[in-house]
C-alpha cells in the first residue's frame, strides 16, 4: 500500500480545524456558568501532558499508526480485539457529527428540508475527499485553516460594542465544583478528541515532529474556543449561552455596525461546516483503516462508500429529536469517550515504555 505522508503544517492545520469545526457555534464548558472561560483554560493545561502522551508513543513506535500500536502491545488477538472497539468508537461518533451538522442546517437555514439531505451531501464529499487520499486532506486543510483565525479576530473586533464585563463577574460565585465539571467536560469534548489523530498519523518527517504537531495543534485549536467561549459569556451572557443550542451562532447574529456591518453568522457557519468536514473525513479514515488492519486488506480506499453510506443510514436512526442529541452529548458521551481517549493511550505508554527498556537492555 501507498505511504502517505503529509506536512508538519498541514497536520498541525488539520488538527486546528478538527477542533475549532463541530465546537465553533457551541461554548464549551457551560457547566461552569459565569466560569466557562475558566475552566477551558484549565482543560486546556490538563489535556498537556495527555498529547505529550500521543506524541510520545510516536516517538517510541515511529512509522506506526495507532492499529499497529494496538497489536504489538496487546498482540494479535487482544489487539484485534482493542481494534474493533475502536473501529466502532470512530464510526459511531463520525455519524454523531453528521447529525450535529444536519440538524444545524435544518434548524438555522433550511427549515422545510429532510435532515437526512444535507448529512448525504456532506458525506458523500466526505467520502470523496478520503478516497483522494490524506495528501489531497492535508493541502486542503493548509488552504482553509486560516478562515477561522480571521474569523475569531473579526468577531472579537465586532462584538465589543455588545460586551459586558459584569457577565463574567463575581469570579467562583457558585463554588469550584462546576468550574471542575465544566473542566471535564470542555477536557473529553474536544480537546482529547485529537486521539483520532494517532490512527491518522502514522509517520513524521523527524523523532521531535509529533511534539510539535500535537502541541501547536491543541494550543491554537484551543485559544480558538477559549476566545469564543469567552466572546459568548461576554455578549450573551452564561444563562443564555447555556439555554442556546448555538451561542455561537446567536452571539454572531447580534453584530449590527451602522445598520452596514450585519448577518456576521454566516463566517461562523462556513468555519463549522469546513471543520466538519475535515472532522468527519479524519473519523471515517480512522475507521476504514481499522477495517483494513482487522480484514487484512491492501488498501483502505475499497471501504470508504460502504462505510460512508452506512455512516449516512446510522446517523438517520442514532437520534429522535435535538433534545435527545443534547441530552446524549451531556450524559452518556464523556463516559463513553473517555476510556479511549485516557485511559487506553496510557496503558500504551506504560507497555510501550516496557517494551522499549528491554530492548535497550
Amino acid at each position: 500500500m501507498h505511504k502517505e505522508m503529509i506536512s508538519d503544517k498541514q497536520k498541525i492545520a488539520s488538527i486546528i480545524l478538527f477542533l475549532v469545526g463541530s465546537t465553533s457555534i457551541f461554548a464549551p464548558g457551560l457547566e461552569a456558568k459565569k466560569d466557562a472561560w475558566l475552566a477551558f483554560f484549565l482543560a486546556i493545561i490538563i489535556v498537556l501532558p495527555l498529547v505529550n502522551i500521543f506524541a510520545r508513543l510516536h516517538h517510541i513506535f515511529p512509522d506506526k499508526d495507532l492499529f499497529d500500536m494496538f497489536e504489538i502491545c496487546f498482540g494479535k488477538f487482544i489487539g484485534k480485539g482493542i481494534i474493533i472497539v475502536f473501529i466502532w468508537y470512530t464510526f459511531f461518533w463520525a455519524a454523531d457529527v453528521l447529525v450535529n451538522y444536519g440538524q444545524f442546517i435544518r434548524l438555522v437555514s433550511l427549515r422545510n428540508t429532510s435532515q437526512i439531505i444535507p448529512i448525504i451531501v456532506l458525506c458523500i464529499l466526505c467520502a470523496w475527499g478520503i478516497r483522494e487520499g490524506i495528501e489531497v486532506l492535508g493541502r486542503w486543510g493548509e488552504f482553509f485553516f486560516t478562515i477561522p483565525i480571521i474569523s475569531i479576530f473579526a468577531l472579537i473586533a465586532l462584538s465589543i460594542p455588545n460586551m459586558n464585563i459584569n457577565n463574567l463577574l463575581p469570579v467562583f460565585y457558585e463554588g469550584i465544583t462546576p468550574v471542575l465539571r465544566g473542566t471535564f467536560t470542555a477536557f473529553e469534548t474536544p480537546l482529547a478528541q485529537i486521539v483520532a489523530f494517532m490512527a491518522v498519523f502514522p509517520s513524521f518527517h523527524t523523532r521531535k515532529s509529533p511534539y510539535k504537531v500535537y502541541t501547536i495543534g491543541l494550543l491554537t485549536g484551543g485559544l480558538y474556543m477559549f476566545l469564543i467561549t469567552l466572546i459568548n459569556l461576554l455578549v450573551v451572557g452564561a444563562d443564555f449561552a447555556a439555554g442556546s443550542y448555538y451561542p455561537s451562532y446567536d452571539t454572531a447574529s447580534r453584530i449590527d455596525v451602522a445598520n452596514i456591518i450585519q448577518r456576521i453568522e454566516v463566517v461562523i457557519s462556513i468555519t463549522f461546516v469546513i471543520g466538519g468536514f475535515i472532522k468527519i473525513s479524519i473519523l471515517l479514515l480512522c475507521t476504514c483503516k481499522g477495517l483494513t488492519r482487522l480484514f487484512g486488506l491492501k488498501d483502505y480506499r475499497s471501504s470508504v462508500m460502504p462505510i460512508s453510506l452506512l455512516a449516512i443510514n446510522l446517523s438517520y436512526f442514532l437520534y429522535d429529536s435535538k433534545m435527545h442529541h443534547m441530552e446524549f452529548n451531556d450524559e452518556i458521551w464523556p463516559y463513553y469517550f473517555l476510556p479511549l481517549q485516557v485511559f487506553l493511550p496510557i496503558i500504551l505508554l506504560i507497555i510501550g515504555e516496557i517494551k522499549k527498556k528491554r530492548l535497550s537492555n
